[in-house]
């Protein structure tokens, strides 16, 4: 045999030895088909936005006829299994999120003795899906390749598009979920109410003479709104008890706190718990008010931009499809906007707390001069309009910008546009802060030291 022939020939057995050992390519798709349980015997798990949010959603929910589970809050475990089952290089939301999932399905298999089978027959995960400049478009993806590696193959995600809100189109699945506006409405009444109740909760809590006294009325709360959604009662009427519920902590106004306003992406300037190191707790805990942006915030900025984009309708060649179709969606788009404002208004004043959605075009013409609001990746140009209005009317002696380590919207906004924006406003005190699931001790110093200055320009204003 000539060694040309023998080269040849070792080359092909470590090729046929390197296919034996490669791991088959992954598929989205179970490779066995799976009869799943009819609807009626479906269970639905979601999850995502604030404890109190979620859990007034699993009520709203549970009311329209779904046997739906709110997921326990994300915490280091689940970022943890998140790391050992998804793919590398993901942000910190992906880890969590995917990770919460499947530590959920693995303590119901091994603590509960749920099989994997019927974890997969009955269980669905309830998510948003849509597109951008991030990962946020592979979550999907990355929900479906950690659930197969940790036993679960064939698991059903479904999603509706985050930007199209009570607009879904027909090209979602409708097998499960009925994605019809009654749903949606439903479903944004709880955020409405889950939102004016936090906003309520971060007004009194730094005051508070009592401590736990604020949470312990916010969980009277969230029961009696959970009741409401479940049997049917009045909301408003409801509301009217949770504030008598509100007004009967004893509060001490007296010592003036900095004001701390918390923006940034969106999953990590929302989550309370481990995924930004309990940041709110931790401003609390240092003598700070925090003034978060709520989940409204991100929906009301979508149907701005739903209005930008049909407006930019106009420029294109005009005929009869494209004009009905422009009249359509700014009917639809302007009762949306009008429907929420009206719920917001009502429902704030039941609460007794003064509160108005965020004025976008406002916000818009604030942020346009840093940034090309046509770009609607992450929070688009509210991150920069904030810290512009947030200085101009003087809401907050510091502003954050937190976000998960290597998040391209939100870092390419903080830690560049911002930067410009703090140069032509030196009195604003800002700080971008980001989280990786490990580092909690340099997260804080930073934080403390921001927030010394905005103690001492507290005492400034004083003198």
């Amino acid at each position: 045999m000539s060694v040309c022939n023998s080269v040849k020939i070792d080359q092909q057995s470590s090729e046929l030895h390197f296919l034996r050992q490669t791991p088959k390519q992954w598929r989205e798709s179970p490779e066995k088909p799976i009869v799943y349980a009819p609807k009626e015997e479906t269970i639905f798990l979601s999850g995502g936005l604030t404890l109190l949010q979620d859990s007034l959603i699993e009520a709203a929910l549970r009311s329209l006829g779904y046997h739906f589970i709110a997921l326990p809050e994300p915490d280091f475990d689940a970022f943890r299994t998140g790391k050992a089952y998804g793919n590398k290089a993901q942000c910190n939301p992906t880890y969590f999120t995917v990770g919460n999932l499947v530590k959920y399905l693995i303590d119901l298999r091994d603590n509960h003795g749920i099989s994997s089978e019927e974890i997969v027959r009955r269980y669905v995960y309830i998510t948003a899906g849509g597109c951008g400049p991030c990962r946020f478009g592979m979550y999907i993806t990355e929900y479906k390749k950690a659930l197969r590696d940790a036993g679960f193959e064939g698991f059903r995600i479904t999603s509706f598009d985050h930007e199209k809100g009570i607009f879904q189109g027909d090209d979602i699945e409708t097998q499960l979920i009925d994605y019809t506006p009654s749903f949606f409405i439903r479903l944004i009444k709880a955020v409405v109410i889950g939102d004016l109740l936090n906003i309520a909760g971060y007004r009194m809590r730094p005051y508070e003479t009592t401590a736990g006294a604020t949470d312990a009325a916010l969980a009277q709360c969230r029961a009696l709104l959970s009741d409401a959604f479940l049997e049917g009662k009045s909301l408003p009427l409801t509301l009217l008890k949770a504030r008598k519920l509100l007004n009967k902590v004893p509060l001490d106004r007296s010592i003036k706190k900095p004001k701390v306003m918390v923006m940034g992406e969106f999953w990590a300037s929302l989550t309370e718990g481990d995924g930004n190191y309990g940041l709110y707790r931790f401003l609390e805990s240092e003598g700070a008010e925090c003034i978060p942006q709520p989940v409204l915030n991100r929906l009301m900025l979508s149907i701005w931009e739903a209005k930008e984009a049909n407006e930019k309708r106009r420029l294109l060649p005009s005929d009869q499809t494209i004009d009905f179709s422009y009249a359509k969606t700014r009917f639809l788009v302007s009762l949306a906007k009008k429907a929420i404002e009206w719920h917001v208004k009502l429902y704030a004043k039941l609460l007794g707390i003064r509160y108005h959605l965020p004025d976008m075009d406002k916000l818009a013409e604030l942020g346009k001069k840093y940034y090309t609001i046509e770009c609607n990746g992450g929070e688009g140009h509210l991150e920069v309009a904030h810290l512009i209005e947030a200085v101009k009317e003087k809401l907050a002696h510091l502003v954050i910008s937190v976000k998960p380590f290597g998040c391209m919207p939100s870092s390419g906004v903080s830690d560049g546009v911002q930067s410009l924006v703090t140069a032509h406003f030196p009195e604003a005190n800002f700080l971008a802060v980001e989280t990786s699931g490990e580092g909690a001790a340099n997260f804080y110093s930073r934080v403390q030291m921001a927030l010394f200055k905005a103690k001492e320009a507290l005492k400034e204003e004083g003198a």
